[in-house]
């Protein structure tokens, strides 16, 4: 059985943090030195008492709100992806499930990822409906990774934003879901972590230093080898279009756009470059939102599905954290 996406939208927290905010708290930078090197103009931030459950049962309300032909009881399983949850236990997914009136036959789980979060979203959500396990998946996407940072990482602060999506995925809809690739490499685990707060390292560490560039370095908070990551990204995205390509039986030719996750605007001109894709088939959209994370190329589709931008056969690509990546083909009619 085929799967498509029927329904897809997003939602972001009221409090924005712009170049010119970060300026004043870090006046070494400028507002344009931070627009050119990452190409965000903004990000949006969580409130305090605001979770990624908060923004993903958010996102899951628009949706219901945006489309009314979609009725809360024919969701028959829900999927949330977070790197933050509320709870080490119970899921979020279980909350989620309650808050929205889902009903009780409904399945729900969360599944931990970071960037290529949504690509394996979409591949569990797929799998469920290709397997006549359920009809009508919504997935959700949501992370507050603001929560994570210290308030002195200028580096990561100018790029993570916060936000969540809500996709449904159904037997009938816009987007058929083609075959996935997917790939690991647990061995860049620690080049983007927070190694303190799980069962591992359960207690705080309190150790935080600074680099010579007053960068801190915390075992509590965000953590990210930069230069690994641009490393890790370079190798394995171009094969990863590649395999997704060939389990498709496409070639590049027969692609009309591509997503990737929005992980900086460096990174993405890099890519985009070195795989040789024309600029108009390349789609960005994270100047007013930042990297969200594994919620980046669900704002990229609504942005662009709301300007008639991308129609036909749409590679995304997911990559980041674990290391972990993903890649499937939206044939959008």
């Amino acid at each position: 059985m085929k799967a498509f996406i029927k329904a897809i939208t997003y939602t972001l927290p009221e409090n924005e943090v712009t170049n010119e905010n970060l300026v004043k708290e870090f006046p070494e930078w400028s507002v344009e030195k931070i627009a050119d090197k990452v190409g965000i103009n903004k990000r949006h931030i969580a409130a305090e008492n605001q979770t990624s459950a908060d923004l993903a049962l958010d996102a899951a309300e628009k949706l219901f709100t945006e489309n009314s032909e979609i009725k809360k009881a024919e969701i028959d399983f829900l999927l949330f992806c977070t790197q933050s949850p509320d709870y080490f236990l119970p899921t979020s997914a279980c909350i989620i499930q309650d808050k929205l009136g889902l009903s009780t036959s409904c399945g729900a789980l969360d599944f931990n990822l970071g960037c290529s979060g949504y690509v394996y979203g979409l591949s569990l959500a797929k799998g469920l409906v290709s397997g006549g396990i359920a009809k009508n998946v919504l997935l959700l996407t949501g992370e507050t990774y603001s929560k994570f940072m210290h308030p002195k990482d200028k580096g990561n602060r100018t790029i993570f934003g916060d936000a969540a999506s809500a996709t449904l995925v159904s037997t009938e809809g816009f987007a058929e879901i083609g075959n996935f690739s997917l790939g690991t490499d647990g061995k860049g685990a620690e080049n983007l972590i927070v190694k303190t707060g799980g069962m591992r390292n359960r207690k705080c560490a309190n150790d935080v230093k600074f680099e010579e560039n007053g960068n801190p370095l915390s075992s509590d908070h965000l953590y990210m080898n930069g230069t690994e990551i641009f490393n890790f990204t370079i190798d394995a995205v171009p094969p990863l279009v590649k395999s997704t390509l060939a389990n498709n039986n496409l070639q590049s030719d027969d692609i009309n756009g591509y997503v990737f996750h929005q992980a900086n605007k460096f990174m993405l001109n890099y890519l985009r470059k070195k795989l040789k894709i024309d600029t108009d088939k390349f789609h960005y959209y994270m100047s007013e939102v930042g990297n969200t994370v594994s919620s980046t190329i669900p704002i990229v589709l609504v942005e662009k599905l709301r300007e008639n931008a991308i129609t036909g056969n749409i590679l995304i690509a997911g990559f980041g954290v674990g290391y972990s990546w993903g890649g499937t083909i939206l044939k959008i009619s």
